[in-house]
C-alpha cells in the first residue's frame, strides 16, 4: 500500500513532461549528475538541527554582546498583581468584555480602570523583550545575507542567468552542479528550521499565516528539486532573498535606535522590494517559467500547478509592497518610519482612552491592526 500511495503522489504523468520517467533520470551519462530527492532529504533534514543549534551560538555569541555593545537592554517588564481569579480568565481571555470587567468589578470590589490595568500589565509582562528581537533578527540578516552573496556567486557565471531560455534546454535532463545542491540544501534546512523554531519564537500575530508560508516554501522547494528545475528555483530564491536582507537591517537599526538609519534601511527596502519582486520576478522570472517554457518543451501537469503557484505569490508581492510602500511614505515625508501601529506593547495612552469610556486597550489594539501592517517590531517576516 505504501509503494502504491508513493507512486501516486510522484505520478510520472503528473510531475515529468511527456515521454520523460523517474528511470531516465536515475541514469544520468558519466560524469553528470541529476537531482536524487532522497539524497537532499537525508542531508537536508540533520542540517536543520545544525542550523537551529548555530542559530543559538550565534544568538548568544555574537547576537547578545552586538545588543550589549548598542546598549539594547533585555528589560524585566513591569510585574502584575498575583490575584488566582484575574490569572484564571487571563489563561482563557487576555482581552476581557465590558461585561467581564463589570462582573470582575462586583467580584473583586475593584475599579474596572484597576481591572484593566492589570490585564494590560499581565499581558506585556508575557510580551518579548527588544533584545530578543534584536537577536532574532540579526540571525536572519546573517542568513539572507550570506545565502544571497553565494548565490549571487554561483548565479553569476550560470547561462541561465543571463539567458533565462537556458533553464529549458534539454529539460529535465540537466547536470547537477555542487552550487545548486548547496544553495537548495542550505535553504531547505534554513526553512525548516524556521518552521520549527516558529512555535518557541516571539508569538507573532501572524504565526498561521507564517506557518502557512513556510510549509508552502518547503514544498516549493522541495518539487523544484525533485522534478530537476533547479535553474529556475535558484533565481526564484536569489530574487526572494535579497530584499529580506535590508528588511532586517531596518529591524535592527529600529531595535537600536538608530532612526535615521532605520529610515533609510526601510526606504533602501521597499525600492529593493519593488524592484526584484515586481519587475524582475514577474517579468523576468515567471515569464520564462510561464511563456519559455511553454515554447521549449510545453505545458504538462506540474507545469500547471507550478505557474500558478507563481502567479498567486505575484499577488501576494503586489499586496505586500502596497502595505511596505504605506510605511515608506511616511519615511520620506514625515522622516520617520514610526514605532509599528500594532505593536505588541501597549500605552498608557490605550488606558487614558478606556477610562474615559471610549474603548478598552484591546479595542484599540485592534483597531491599530486593521489599520496598518506591522513591519519593523518583528511581528511579521516577509519572505
Amino acid at each position: 500500500m505504501t509503494s502504491s500511495v508513493s507512486a501516486w503522489i510522484w505520478s510520472e504523468s503528473f510531475w515529468l513532461p511527456e515521454n520523460v520517467s523517474w528511470a531516465d533520470l536515475e541514469h544520468p551519462p558519466a560524469g553528470v549528475e541529476y537531482p536524487r530527492l532522497q539524497h537532499m532529504l537525508y542531508h537536508a533534514f540533520p542540517l536543520a538541527v545544525g542550523v537551529s543549534l548555530l542559530r543559538l551560538l550565534f544568538e548568544r555569541l555574537v547576537a547578545k554582546p552586538c545588543a550589549h555593545i548598542l546598549q539594547i537592554q533585555g528589560g524585566v517588564p513591569r510585574r502584575a498583581e498575583p490575584n488566582a481569579v484575574l490569572e484564571r480568565l487571563y489563561q482563557s481571555n487576555t482581552c476581557p468584555d465590558a461585561r467581564q470587567l463589570e462582573g470582575l468589578s462586583k467580584q473583586l470590589d475593584w475599579e474596572e480602570r484597576k481591572i484593566q490595568r492589570w490585564f494590560r500589565i499581565r499581558r506585556n509582562q508575557d510580551r518579548p523583550s527588544v533584545k530578543k528581537k534584536f537577536c532574532e533578527s540579526m540571525w536572519r540578516f546573517t542568513f539572507y545575507l550570506g545565502v544571497f552573496i553565494y548565490a549571487i556567486r554561483h548565479l553569476w557565471v550560470s547561462p541561465w542567468m543571463w539567458d533565462t531560455r537556458q533553464c529549458w534546454y534539454n529539460y529535465p535532463f540537466q547536470p547537477l552542479s555542487p552550487g545548486q545542491y548547496n544553495y537548495y540544501v542550505a535553504e531547505l534546512a534554513f526553512y525548516w528550521s524556521l518552521m520549527v523554531s516558529q512555535f518557541t519564537d516571539i508569538k507573532r500575530k501572524d504565526f498561521m499565516i507564517m506557518l502557512v508560508h513556510h510549509l508552502a516554501t518547503i514544498f516549493l522547494i522541495t518539487i523544484s528539486y525533485g522534478n530537476n528545475m533547479l535553474r529556475a528555483g535558484t533565481l526564484v530564491m536569489c530574487v526572494h532573498d535579497a530584499s529580506d536582507i535590508f528588511l532586517e537591517a531596518a529591524k535592527l537599526a529600529n531595535y537600536a535606535k538608530y532612526q535615521r538609519l532605520c529610515d533609510t534601511m526601510f526606504v533602501v527596502f521597499s525600492i529593493i522590494f519593488f524592484f526584484t519582486r515586481l519587475v524582475i520576478f514577474p517579468f523576468w522570472v515567471v515569464y520564462s517559467v510561464l511563456v519559455e517554457s511553454w515554447q521549449i518543451i510545453g505545458p504538462y501537469q506540474a507545469w500547471w500547478l507550478i505557474n500558478g503557484l507563481l502567479l498567486v505569490l505575484q499577488a501576494l508581492h503586489i499586496i505586500w509592497f502596497y502595505l511596505i510602500a504605506r510605511i515608506a511614505v511616511k519615511a520620506i515625508f514625515k522622516g520617520k518610519v514610526s514605532k509599528d501601529d500594532r505593536s505588541d506593547v501597549e500605552t498608557s495612552t490605550d488606558e487614558d482612552i478606556s477610562s474615559n469610556g471610549s474603548k478598552n486597550s484591546c479595542q484599540t489594539s485592534k483597531l491599530r491592526d486593521s489599520s496598518n501592517t506591522n513591519v519593523l517590531n518583528g511581528e511579521t517576516h516577509d519572505h
